[in-house]
């Protein structure tokens, strides 16, 4: 299916979403139909730049091509396809469904039979990288699915992803989207506490900066974080707590399932999950060594 001929629908277009979107719309030159957000700003200005609105998930599979759902969890994936206004209420037989959640897997892989059932074929298409690359559409994905369907929806993924690698059956986008995560959220873990201790050591953080940057324990993650530490800069990284949380308590959870042995993931659960039940789960993933100072009895910066 060519642009002009392919009618494409979003659902959940909010810190990642809005900015596939926008490029499925501008870069792409697709017609797009978005669905209402629980934040009024990003659907207001997709509808701005052209998109067209619908009232709920069903009218939108009822008259796209392909819908693309960009949620916060398997919970509001599930939501989404089976309540009342749903997407099997409203799809029809030909529809495709890529599914950018950062999911559990197991779910993901149920809600892709029960679509079957109805004609509907899907992949997952989680998506790599921040809201930053989002907005300039230079983000990753990792798909999963059959390759036919894959190559139908390419051309979209292209309009707002620069790294596109197929991964399998459907479900292993997801599964390597949560190792991934396992992989930066647990590093950003590990830099919270390090910076942390830094701090109640009195160290110079600017001089831990250099020294950190200049060898082996440099990493992109390192420096997405530091910004905050020095200078309260929050905004090379705009993951919110709540979602980091989320993503490594179901990387934990797939690891356990698996029967591994996984401290590590344990631990970085544990130190997620605290700062959500601290209250901080709208904030951003830098601030994360300052609740971690706070709660040793230190200070870094404010961010209340």
């Amino acid at each position: 299916m060519m642009a002009e001929e392919t009618r494409v629908g979003y659902v959940g277009v909010g810190l990642m979403g809005h900015g596939a979107a926008k490029n499925i719309l501008e870069r792409g030159g697709y017609d797009l139909t978005v669905v209402g957000h629980r934040k009024r700003k990003p659907v207001e200005d997709l509808v701005a730049r052209g998109a067209k609105e619908a009232g709920s998930a069903a009218v939108a599979a009822a008259g796209v091509d392909i819908l693309f759902l960009c949620l916060p969890s398997s919970n509001e994936v599930s939501a989404v396809v089976y309540g009342d206004n749903g997407v099997l209420a409203g799809c029809r037989k030909g529809l495709i469904v890529v599914d950018s959640t950062t999911a559990d897997p197991a779910v993901t892989r149920q809600v892709a039979r029960d679509l079957a059932e109805r004609g509907v074929r899907m992949v997952d298409a989680p998506l790599g990288r921040t809201p930053m690359e989002a907005e300039e559409g230079k983000l990753s994905t990792y798909v999963g699915g059959d390759p036919e369907t894959i190559a139908e929806v390419r051309p979209v993924l292209r309009s707002f992803a620069d790294t596109i690698v197929e991964t399998g059956p459907i479900g292993t986008g997801t599964t390597c989207k949560l190792v991934n995560n396992f992989i930066s959220i647990g590093t950003s873990a590990v830099i919270a506490e390090a910076v942390a201790t830094a701090s109640k050591l009195e160290l110079d953080l600017g001089k831990l900066h250099e020294v950190v940057s200049a060898g082996g324990a440099n990493s992109a993650m390192f420096q997405m974080m530091m910004p905050w530490v020095l200078e309260g800069d929050d905004s090379r990284l705009k993951g919110p707590v709540r979602i980091a949380a989320k993503d490594i308590r179901t990387y934990a959870a797939l690891a356990q399932q698996a029967g591994m042995a996984s401290f590590l993931a344990q631990a970085a659960n544990q130190v997620w999950q605290l700062a959500l039940n601290q209250g901080h789960g709208e904030k951003f993933m830098p601030v994360l060594p300052g609740i971690l100072a706070q709660l040793n009895g230190g200070s870094l910066r404010d961010f209340e």
